[in-house]
């Protein structure tokens, strides 16, 4: 079972708190409102994405590289990090 269906409910948890967030900025923008505020906001979002995408990483880590049944499954595991590292400081 992987670790992201064990971890389900409070993944989804954050990603609708993200959600609900970036909805915050389509509304601030519909509004009109002051630019330091949707960059606040935005900023907001972009910390709690960062916080989701590190506590993925950590998951994937532990389950995936240091707890891997074998060499094989550990260079699996290392090999999806570090393509998904490249993808995200692109």
């Amino acid at each position: 079972m992987s670790h992201t269906v064990k971890e389900k409910a409070k993944l989804l948890a954050r990603v609708r708190r993200i959600k609900g967030q970036v909805e915050a900025i389509e509304r601030a923008v519909e509004e009109e409102i002051g630019c330091a505020d949707v960059l606040q906001l935005v900023a907001s979002v972009r910390g709690a994405m960062n916080g989701l995408t590190a506590e993925l990483i950590e998951d994937h880590i532990h389950n995936h590289v240091l707890e891997a049944a074998d060499g094989a499954e550990r260079a699996r595991g290392a090999g999806e990090l570090i393509e998904v590292v490249r993808t995200y400081l692109k």
